[in-house]
């Protein structure tokens, strides 16, 4: 069967305007528009960024904006290709096929994420070959079939470069089947307005927290594994607003996460404290 290359209607995207009904995001720059223009060329996306970045939360703005279905699939060592395509299960009726939420995602023309693709194995991640080329087919070997893609379907894929290492990079010739979009923490601007609308509590408390944020996040590449998110000061900010103490929300929400070295907490809880006040 011959795949319809004809680009998806337009007329299903959400404009601009109307995002109050969808996910909350706040674009940093080109990325909403470059996500549109890789839909209606089905082309896929690879998405890097730091944890807690937003990109999740983009990937759900722009699923509801194209109005189409969106399959979340969190990548581990133990992802196998059936939890992707899926597998023949048994019911009270005998044998059964069940799709994984890549081969649903194809069958209806929606949005399948693999978040942290890096993390599963490579033989798992070959299943993606047929679809991020111009075939942009999906066999499935266990019932015969081979699945075209229609224009609707788009394959998006993520990873946090900063965190993996070499055993865990994504090989070049996997890269290069993707357009990459570069995602980083927003400016602290657009973090304050983000921490404002995600939780309510006033403009002096979002900058704060903004600030803390900022300071953790100089001490990266020096004692922490991974710098402080815009979730975790969501969360902070979250508790905050419920009635908790401001040092002990940092505390929780931001510090005891990123580490669990003692001296490194002791120094990160400086932070807070010339942040907050003793």
């Amino acid at each position: 069967m011959e795949t319809d290359m004809t680009p998806p209607p337009t007329s299903n995207t959400v404009p601009l305007h109307a995002v109050q009904d969808l996910p909350f995001y706040r674009p940093q720059g080109s990325e909403v528009e470059l996500f549109e223009h890789a839909f209606r060329n089905q082309l896929p996306l690879l998405i890097k960024g730091p944890t807690g970045c937003g990109k999740t939360r983009f990937i759900a703005h722009m699923a509801a904006r194209l109005n189409r279905p969106l399959y979340t699939v969190a990548c581990h060592d133990d992802l196998s290709a059936a939890d992707l395509v899926g597998r023949h299960l048994i019911g009270e009726s005998g044998t059964y096929w069940q799709d994984g939420p890549l081969t649903r995602a194809v069958r209806e023309g929606g949005i399948c994420y693999l978040d942290e693709v890096v993390e599963a194995r490579k033989d798992t991640t070959v299943v993606l070959h047929p679809l991020t080329d111009d075939r942009r087919m999906l066999p499935l070997e266990r019932t015969g079939e081979t699945l075209h893609a229609p224009p609707e379907f788009m394959l998006v894929v993520s990873y946090n470069p900063g965190y993996q290492n070499i055993l865990k990079g994504m090989k070049p010739s996997t890269r290069q089947r993707f357009v990459s979009l570069h995602f980083d923490f927003p400016s602290p601007e657009l973090e304050q307005e983000i921490v404002m609308t995600e939780t309510g509590v006033d403009a002096l408390l979002a900058r704060r927290l903004v600030n803390l944020a900022s300071g953790l996040r100089a001490l990266k590449e020096h004692d922490l594994e991974e710098a402080a998110s815009t979730r975790l000061v969501v969360y902070a900010a979250s508790l905050i607003k419920s009635g908790f103490a401001p040092i002990e929300a940092c505390r929780a929400a931001m510090v005891e996460t990123l580490t669990d070295d003692d001296e490194t907490a002791n120094a990160l809880m400086e932070l807070v404290l010339v942040t907050f006040g003793k």
